[in-house]
Formats: C-alpha cells, sequence, structure tokens
C-alpha cells in the first residue's frame, strides 16, 4: 500500500525561512571573524620586530595571535 506525507519538510523543527536566517548569520559572523583576523595581521605585520619583542612574541606566532584574537582558534 502507497503512503503519501504531506507536512511539510522540517530539520531541527525549523521551517526554510529559519534556516535560511541561521545561514545568513553564520555568513555575517564568520565574515566578521575573517575581517578582524585580516586587521589584526596587517597591524601586526606594521610593527617592527623591535616592537613585537617588546610585546613578547616572534613575528612567525602572528597568525596564531590574529586568530585567537578573532575567536578562530
Amino acid at each position: 500500500m502507497a503512503y503519501a506525507n504531506n507536512s511539510p519538510t522540517r530539520f531541527d523543527g525549523l521551517g526554510l525561512k529559519a534556516r535560511y536566517h541561521r545561514i545568513l548569520e553564520t555568513l555575517v559572523e564568520r565574515s566578521q571573524k575573517r575581517k578582524m583576523y585580516r586587521q589584526t595581521v596587517n597591524e601586526l605585520q606594521a610593527l617592527s620586530d623591535r616592537d613585537l619583542a617588546d610585546f613578547g612574541f616572534h613575528r612567525s606566532e602572528i597568525p596564531r595571535i590574529a586568530k585567537k584574537s578573532a575567536g578562530l582558534a
């Protein structure tokens, strides 16, 4: 016997509109974090090695510090 299900497709109890907004919010948040990462990297790379040493880190640590600052790590 055939069986038809007419209920709307749901994902985690959310409709299509709610899922769309969740995806959009995630994309905006990721974009903001990436912007903060790039800004931090650019500002730290503009410093001299001596200035970086005054802060207590080496130039090779800039990506790690920027990720932590932007909430990516």
